[in-house]
This record gives C-alpha cells, sequence and structure tokens, in this order.
C-alpha cells in the first residue's frame, strides 16, 4: 500500500481544496502519474501517485480543504486483482445496497452515469448533487467545458419553478420558499485563491497608506513606431512588439531615477530594491495573478514580450509555479485591455508603487496652440505615501510619460 499525502509547496502554503479527482476508485494508476488537483492559495498543483498500481481508497472529497501531509488517498502497489474483481462485486451489490439507499442521502447522484468524467467545480457537484442533476447533461458555457455553478442553476432553473408553483395553487399565500430563492440568487462558495485574493487586498488597504496619482500619455510616436518596426520585429523574433515592453523599459529606467519607489518597508527600515523584477497583472478564471519578468532592466524588447506571453500563457493554463510569481519589486496592471479609462489601482503585496495602463482612446488635446485629435490613454501611479513622496511619485510618473512619449529615448535608458 502507498499513502498519497498532500505535499509541502512553499513555508507559506499550509493547506489546500480538492478541485478535482482524475482517478476514481478503481482504476489504474502508474507511478508518476497525475491523479488530483489541489487548489491552494497561489498556485494548482498536480499531485502525482509515487507508486504504480490501483487507487483503493479515496479519504478526501473534491471541496474538501486537507492539509500539508494529509492522507487523501491509498494506492496498492502491483498490477493487483482490483479492476477485475470489482466488477462482479458491483454486479452483486444492489441487492445489499437496497436497504441502505434509504439512509444516505448523497447515493442519489446522477453524475456517475456518464462515460466521461465531467470537469466541473466543486460547487457546481454540490448544487447538482442537491438538485439530483446529471452534470453530463448540462451544457456548460466555459469554452473548456467546465461546467460552473451558474451552469447547474440554469439548467435546473425550469423545474425548480414548476415545483415551486404548484404549491402556491393549493396553499393559498405566496411564501418565500428555498426553492424561490434558489431561483433569484446563485450561492457560489468562494474559491480559495479568491479568499486570498480578496484578504490580501483589504489587508494592502488597511497597512498601507496608499495614495493614487494621475497623469495621461500621448501615444502617437509609440504607435507610430510600432507600425513601422512591427513587420520586422515579428521576423527577427517570432514575437509581436507589443506596448507591455515598452511600459516595462519606462517603468525600469524611472525606477532608477526614484529608487524608493521600489522600495518596501520592513519592519521600522526601509529595505531598497537593487533589482528589477517586474510582475505583470494577468487576468484568470479563478482571479487576478501576478508573475514576474526578472531583471527586466537586463533584457531587450523581444525578450521582455516572450517573458510576458510565456507567462500568461502559464497563468492561463494553470501552470504557474510559485517561483514565478515570488519577489516582485513593482507591478504594471493593464486595466485598459478590458475596457477601463481610468482606475486606482491597488498596491501588490508588500511593495510600494503600482502603475495602471487604461484603454487609449481619441481625444481632442491641445497641440502647439492647436487642438488636434491623439490617441490618449490615462495612467495611474498608486503608491505607498508613508515612504514615498508626492514630488517622487509625479516625477515618477511624469518620466513614464516623457519615455513612452518619445519612445527613441528608451534606447538611451537600456
Amino acid at each position: 500500500m502507498a499513502e498519497i499525502k498532500v505535499p509541502e509547496l512553499a513555508e507559506s502554503i499550509t493547506e489546500g481544496t480538492i478541485a478535482q479527482w482524475v482517478k476514481k476508485v478503481g482504476d489504474r494508476v502508474e507511478k508518476g502519474e497525475f491523479i488530483v488537483e489541489l487548489e491552494t492559495d497561489k498556485v494548482n498543483a498536480e499531485i502525482i501517485s509515487e507508486e504504480a498500481g490501483v487507487l483503493k481508497q479515496i479519504l478526501a472529497e473534491e471541496g474538501d480543504t486537507v492539509l500539508v501531509g494529509q492522507v487523501i488517498a491509498v494506492v496498492e502497489a502491483g498490477e493487483g486483482a482490483a479492476p477485475a474483481p470489482e466488477a462482479p462485486v458491483a454486479e452483486a451489490a444492489p441487492a445489499p445496497e437496497a436497504p441502505k439507499a434509504a439512509a444516505p442521502a448523497p447515493t442519489p447522484v446522477v453524475e456517475e452515469t456518464s462515460g466521461e468524467r465531467v470537469v466541473a467545480s466543486p460547487a457546481a457537484r454540490k448544487l447538482a448533487r442537491e438538485k439530483g442533476i446529471d452534470l453530463a447533461a448540462i451544457s456548460p458555457v466555459d469554452p473548456q467545458g467546465r461546467v460552473r455553478v451558474q451552469d447547474v442553476a440554469a439548467h435546473g432553473t425550469a423545474p425548480v419553478a414548476s415545483v415551486a408553483a404548484a404549491p402556491v395553487a393549493t396553499t393559498g399565500p405566496v411564501i418565500f420558499t428555498p426553492a424561490a430563492e434558489t431561483d433569484r440568487v446563485t450561492i457560489e462558495k468562494m474559491s480559495r485563491r479568491r479568499q486570498t485574493i480578496a484578504k490580501r487586498l483589504l489587508e494592502v488597504k488597511q497597512s498601507t497608506a496608499m495614495l493614487t496619482t494621475f497623469n495621461e500619455i500621448d501615444m502617437t510616436n509609440i504607435m507610430a513606431l510600432r507600425k513601422r518596426k512591427q513587420e520586422q520585429f515579428v521576423k527577427d523574433n517570432d514575437i509581436k512588439l507589443g506596448f507591455m515592453s515598452f511600459f516595462t523599459k519606462a517603468v525600469v529606467a524611472a525606477l532608477k531615477k526614484y529608487p524608493y519607489v521600489n522600495a518596501q518597508i520592513v519592519g521600522d527600515e526601509i529595505h531598497l530594491n537593487n533589482f528589477f523584477d517586474i510582475g505583470v497583472a494577468v487576468s484568470t478564471e479563478e482571479g487576478l495573478v501576478v508573475p514576474v519578468v526578472r531583471d527586466a532592466n537586463a533584457k531587450n524588447f523581444a525578450q521582455i514580450e516572450k517573458d510576458i506571453a510565456e507567462l500568461a500563457g502559464k497563468a492561463r493554463d494553470k501552470k504557474l509555479g510559485l517561483n514565478d510569481m515570488a519577489g516582485g519589486s513593482f507591478t504594471i496592471t493593464n486595466g485598459g485591455v478590458f475596457g477601463s479609462l481610468m482606475s486606482t489601482p491597488i498596491m501588490n503585496g508588500t511593495q510600494a508603487g503600482i502603475l495602471g495602463m487604461h484603454s487609449i482612446v481619441n481625444r481632442p488635446v491641445a497641440v502647439n496652440g492647436e487642438v488636434q485629435i491623439r490617441p490618449m490613454m490615462y495612467v495611474a501611479l498608486s503608491y505607498d505615501h508613508r515612504i514615498i513622496d508626492g514630488k517622487d511619485s509625479v516625477g515618477f510618473l511624469k518620466t513614464v510619460k516623457e519615455l513612452i512619449e518619445n519612445p527613441e529615448d528608451l534606447l538611451l535608458n537600456s
């Protein structure tokens, strides 16, 4: 017998939530095969079996919280006779199980009727069990086929409404019942990662003197430069030249000029970072994550674009490791990709500043005494006022503005 335990992932991670079992009891398991997905505060971890054999027991269900070191499954080593003998046992089982059927409520679950295992969130599985809905019969909105609680709720709306209508006709007065409440409100348990995001954002708001300053950037020159150089850039580097590499380079140059924006408070000390690890906020299904571009000051535009593309892909595929997100010194977030015109971003962890980019909008502006239509972007710097004064924050943002408006100057600051 081999026990499958929750592994140690990092010092700060002590527990996780079972997101999905890939194998079922009785399935054959190979050594090193991925059998269960564990959702933690920071990343989703794939837990493998250290032994080849048959999965004999599952000791924690999807949605359960488990601790590091806890045994969550048992694998019987060797070929075993489990798959063959279990078939006859399953056929003989209905006779003795008939009297027990009245006791356990979970037995009427229909989701096992499908030949393929349906990928669904723990909350969706729970709601499906309560409603007696077969997960395989639900058409999910998610393009990847993952069934979420909203899909289950939408699927069950019609039956619940018809059931609720009958008592009203016979009873007389309309009473607000749990069934009617399900129609009006969908309750979804916060994922572990969403809970952590909420907790940390609240901690930042409560433990820092956060302030935001704004400026606007004329994007005319940088857009013209990208248009001129894009074809050759793609040909040479096999990746598109985006805005993020320009902003990363501009941020690094501004951090060198205003080092307190690249600092953090530790106790009663100010730690000035002499490295430039720039976090780039990426939106995923489960919330915002901030992977880090290491040593951005030592990388060219192509290297930065490739790092950002690789990290964003890993984030969306849930393949980010703890090392991908640890230790950033400053963060850039781009709300413009969602259409945001202006916002006040919240700082990330113990960092002292975050730059917010926004939508590029054609607006009338005064240029050399004339009104012209220019592509303009509002930018915002949220910063910890305990260590960054207004002069430094405004100077930092003004430096970023000047470098983006004159992108060739970035070459002189690289």
